[in-house]
């Protein structure tokens, strides 16, 4: 079996390590700056060093799982980074939600070092994780791709190849977009029926009983209503920065994104006042608040 080289041990990456040991794979870890899902690695088996250049030294595929695309850059570039231990032919795939002209940039570096690079952001979450059932968004070279398709099976139920380099991630900042305007928008609803003096359960039994109906609406009206911020577990912060990203990925392209403005705004707005790592459903009580101030 090959031997995974994994950096990024958050929630997700810490549940997908968890899943690749129970598969019985040889995992490889560097450490962050928390050591509490390191450790519990460790504990099960995993090998730690200590730069990400011995780490894909060591390892047949390595995988990252972090926030913001200056992270990925950081852990692959570099006299300690990944390009500068790669093996010949080695696979390194980028599971975090990254600008797909930074996914382009490294993939080029990685090529002239003689590796594959991947993009391969997620769906689903880190309890989905656990149990192999991720959705994977793949893109990049096709035998690259097939080569670790057997690893990509172990983790996610459902494995996508999406085309050139840089497709997932741009997919994924797509979908990420519609769903953060589909929340933000839910979120105001709630917050105008407050203004109004209209039930917020009565406007959801009449908007879910038509064509609106979705499940985005479903996780907002799960705290709006019910008071459980967990059904879309998704921070402010992360979705200010991947709604960033989509409005980025369009300047780059040279269009214009009307849509992601506003849903931008609000949610710059809520992380600026200290609401970042509350869950995007609590979106109702930024507008809420923002419209009785």
């Amino acid at each position: 079996m090959s031997t995974i080289g994994f950096i990024g041990l958050g929630l997700m990456g810490s549940a997908m390590v968890n899943r690749l040991q129970d598969k019985g794979y040889k995992v490889n870890v560097v450490a962050n700056q928390s050591r509490t899902n390191i450790d519990a690695a460790i504990a099960r088996g995993a090998v730690e060093f200590p730069s990400a250049r011995e780490l894909a030294a060591n390892s047949d595929i390595v995988m990252l799982c972090m926030g913001t695309s200056a992270q990925v850059e950081s852990r692959v570039e570099g006299d300690d980074g990944i390009i500068a231990g790669l093996k010949a032919g080695g696979v390194v795939i980028d599971f975090g939600t990254s600008l797909p002209a930074s996914t382009r940039k490294l993939g080029d570096a990685v090529a002239k070092a003689g590796g594959h690079f991947l993009d391969g952001p997620l769906g689903r979450t880190p309890a989905h994780a656990l149990d192999g059932l991720l959705n994977i968004m793949c893109s990049g070279d096709k035998g690259a791709f097939d080569q670790i398709r057997p690893v990509l099976e172990d983790l996610g139920e459902n494995v996508f190849h999406l085309g050139d380099l840089g497709s997932g991630h741009t997919i994924k900042l797509i979908n990420n977009f519609l769903g953060m305007t589909i929340a933000n928008a839910m979120s105001e609803a709630f917050a105008m029926a407050d203004v109004q003096g209209v039930d917020r359960q009565s406007l959801y039994d009449v908007m879910s009983a038509g064509p609106l109906h979705c499940a985005m609406m479903d996780f907002v009206k799960g705290y709006g209503v019910d008071g459980d911020p967990s059904q879309l577990a998704f921070a402010i912060k992360n979705a200010a920065k991947d709604v960033g990203y989509y409005s980025t990925m369009a300047n780059d392209a040279g269009a214009e994104s009307i849509m992601s403005r506003s849903t931008l705004q609000g949610l710059t707005e809520a992380n600026d006042a200290g609401r970042g790592d509350q869950m995007v459903s609590q979106m109702v009580d930024f507008y809420s608040e923002k419209m009785k101030s």
